[in-house]
């Protein structure tokens, strides 16, 4: 990836995580200015929650997400996070957040 770090002068930027195999979207987070420096440091999937704060994908459950590539939108307001998933990545349990049918 070029130099190029996503726009934080309004705050959090939305995070798409999506499986690199697959292409099936798990998640969508957001991220802070060191959510995404300890992202790009660890190579594991951390995000940032106005409830919870700091926190890294799978601390507790052990369902981590390794960032295998990072895209950044045209405005530099979202990131893509590409990821190997070890485990679901919803918090019910399921492999994707996006399960409800409309």
């Amino acid at each position: 990836m070029s130099g190029a770090v996503p726009d934080f002068s309004r705050g959090l930027v939305a995070a798409v995580v999506q499986d690199v195999e697959s292409g099936e979207v798990l998640m969508v987070a957001h991220m802070d200015e060191e959510a995404w420096r300890r992202t790009r440091d660890t190579g594991r999937a951390w995000f940032h929650s106005r409830r919870r704060g700091l926190w890294e994908k799978g601390a507790t459950s052990g369902n981590y997400l390794d960032v295998v590539e990072t895209k950044l939108d045209c405005d530099l307001d979202a990131v893509l996070l590409k990821v190997r998933p070890h485990g679901p990545a919803c918090h019910t349990g399921a492999r994707s957040c996006f399960f409800n049918d409309v």
